[in-house]
């Protein structure tokens, strides 16, 4: 096979998160963005020694597995979503198959417990950031989703179907205000113009809906008529945060420089089985909340029976898991690198009347070994990328019985078991949790076992 050449051949199987398996000319070629059983041409683009990766151009014949007449309308041209064509059901299939292939490279005796669906498969979404830009080169303003394999250029997505009508309200009203405002947006090689990001949250449970829309600092524009627009929807939840956050960071990213409150407050209240938990504009919160309910149940079914005195919630965020563990521990002590998350999870341990959780603000590398209590049992719940590789051994020299390793990236969590098995644990247990249907993003559960 040479680089720059094109190729067709049918798609045999996807790997995590989104790598197609193609056989062809006797060889095995990784596409991205693809399902199996698709026809498809492709060019190789990257060469390693036998290894092709390959850039879909076209797909020639759809997969028998493409059978969801509900598809997103925005399904192929957006970048958010890879299973819109499929029906949930087979959703669940590949990820649960990917999962377990993963799992089974690095473990050999263990229960596997399959996979659990979301309670929603469309407008399941608590939280979307959308981008400024424009749909090709010097074209008119557009907000939405990037583009599925582009950097810069942006999908209109008015009818996106995994949020609900109130988020693609705002969206329509927002993009159409600015368009007529002459504003630009952020060129992010110039790295001029105003207009970044728009980022939307509603709460399942309460309704409440929070805006903040991300801008650079270049200019100065009177943003109250488009406060005033928002105001005058109509919704089915209730608006109750009109934020502006300053951002003139070079990365392509929604950062906080500042954030100036426009209208309201600058937080949501939402519910979680019991609890009310705030949510501000940059701390992490589960994007699926029904889903989130199920996950952590499980956390809590994997616990199981547990009179221990100190549980330690490594990468807490905004406190959930933590607040939910707290009826069965003496002391829950949570760990989380973003101060703003620190900040609410105090909050929300306090308007729900639980006294006997930590949190400290900081980065769990440096933190785990300072810390003064000693834990029975760990939760850790850490970003994609998985634990950092110097933190994992000051996690396991605790020497607790059990560990709860709650990820969203399986390839890290592969890694990450491995080193665990090395130093004396098993694996127990594993479940999935579907948290983000019609996307390639799954959640992992795993029971691990001290062994000596």
């Amino acid at each position: 096979m040479k680089k720059g050449q094109i190729y067709s051949g049918t798609v045999e199987n996807i790997a995590f998160p989104n790598k197609g398996i193609v056989k062809c000319e006797d060889k095995k070629v990784i596409v991205k963005n693809v399902i199996p059983g698709q026809k498809i041409s492709f060019v190789i683009n990257k060469k390693h020694g036998d290894k092709c990766e390959g850039r879909l151009l076209e797909t020639e014949e759809k997969s028998p597995l493409e059978v969801n007449e509900k598809a997103c309308p925005h399904f192929g041209v957006c970048g958010g979503c890879l299973y819109q064509s499929l029906l949930y059901e087979q959703q669940l299939e590949i990820k649960k198959k990917q999962v377990k292939e993963l799992i089974d490279a690095v473990c050999d005796d263990y229960d596997f417990e399959g996979i659990i669906g979301s309670p929603e498969i469309d407008a399941y979404r608590n939280k979307m950031e959308f981008s400024f830009g424009d749909e090709y080169k010097d074209g008119p303003l557009a907000l939405g989703m990037h583009k599925r394999g582009s950097f810069y250029d942006i999908a209109n997505v008015d009818e996106c179907r995994i949020v609900d009508s109130d988020i693609r309200k705002i969206l329509t009203a927002t993009e159409d205000y600015f368009k007529k405002s002459g504003l630009s947006y952020y060129h992010k090689m110039k790295h001029e113009g105003y207009l970044r990001h728009l980022m939307v949250r509603k709460a399942k449970k309460t309704g409440e809906i929070m805006v903040d829309l991300v801008t650079s600092t270049q200019c100065s524009p009177d943003l109250n008529p488009w406060v005033d627009l928002l105001l005058s929807l109509e919704y089915d939840g209730r608006l109750v945060s009109i934020l502006n956050t300053k951002n003139d960071s070079l990365a392509d990213v929604v950062s906080d420089e500042g954030t100036d409150i426009l209208f309201g407050q600058d937080y949501i209240t939402e519910g979680l089985f019991d609890l009310e938990f705030k949510i501000t504009p940059f701390s992490f919160f589960q994007t699926n909340t029904l889903g989130a309910e199920l996950l952590y149940s499980k956390v809590r079914e994997y616990i199981g029976e547990f009179n221990g005195n100190t549980v330690f919630d490594l990468y807490s965020g905004t406190g959930t898991i933590a607040q939910v563990l707290a009826p069965v521990a003496n002391k829950v002590v949570g760990v989380e690198i973003v101060e703003e998350a620190v900040k609410s999870a105090r909050i929300n341990a306090e308007k729900n009347g639980i006294n006997n959780c930590e949190f400290i603000a900081g980065d769990v590398l440096k933190v785990v070994g300072t810390l003064e209590d000693k834990p029975d049992l760990i939760v850790l719940d850490p970003p994609r990328d998985g634990i950092h590789p110097k933190a994992i051994g000051p996690i396991i020299d605790f020497g607790v019985d059990r560990i709860v390793y709650v990820s969203c990236k399986p390839t890290s969590l592969a890694r990450d078991l491995e080193i665990f098995q090395a130093r004396g644990y098993r694996v127990v247990k594993v479940c999935c949790v579907d948290m983000f249907p019609a996307t390639a993003n799954v959640e992992t559960v795993v029971l691990l076992s001290k062994t000596s």
